[in-house]
C-alpha cells in the first residue's frame, strides 16, 4: 500500500481525455433559422441576436426586399446585448437599415465591391438599391460600435 505525500507529482486521472472545447462562434441553429425565416446567419461575438420585430423595442431594423420563394421576409429585426458586437450574415436585396440605442456600421456587398454604411443612434439610412441608381446589395457583416 502506497500513500500519497505532498511531495508526489499530482496524478492524472486514467482513461480518456475530454475533449478540448473550442468556440467557433458560429450562430447557434443557423440551419433551422434559414430554412424558417430565409436569412443566413453565420457567426458572430454573440451580442447581437436575431428576434422577433417588437415596435416598442429598441431594435436593429433591417429591410429587405420581400421573397417568399425563399422566404425572405420584408424586415428583420436584432437585438443588441451590449455596446459592441459582431455578426456575420448573408441578407439579399437589402436597401434600409435602422439603428436603435446604439449606433452601428454594416458592409453591404454589390456587384463584386463592399461598402460600409454607418447608421447613427436612432438613425435610417437607405441602402443599395434603396437608394438613387443603388445597386441591390447582401448585408454581409453587422456591428454595434457604441
Amino acid at each position: 500500500m502506497s500513500v500519497a505525500s505532498a511531495d508526489d507529482p499530482p496524478q492524472s486521472p486514467s482513461g480518456p481525455t475530454p475533449p478540448v472545447a473550442i468556440e467557433d462562434y458560429k450562430y447557434p441553429g443557423a440551419d433551422r433559422i434559414m430554412a424558417e425565416k430565409g436569412i443566413k446567419l453565420k457567426q458572430g461575438d454573440g451580442r447581437i441576436l436575431l428576434a422577433e420585430c417588437d415596435q416598442a423595442a429598441q431594435q436593429i431594423r433591417v429591410m429587405t426586399v420581400e421573397d417568399g420563394s425563399v422566404g425572405r421576409q420584408g424586415t428583420y429585426c436584432f437585438r443588441a446585448l451590449g455596446k459592441t458586437g459582431r455578426l456575420t450574415l448573408e441578407l439579399p436585396r437589402v436597401f434600409a437599415m435602422e439603428a436603435a440605442d446604439h449606433p452601428l456600421s454594416a458592409d453591404l456587398t454589390a456587384n463584386g465591391k463592399t461598402t460600409t454604411v454607418n447608421v447613427p443612434q436612432g438613425g435610417f439610412e437607405s441602402v443599395g438599391e434603396g437608394t438613387v441608381g443603388g445597386a441591390r446589395s447582401v448585408l454581409v457583416e453587422l456591428r454595434v460600435t457604441g
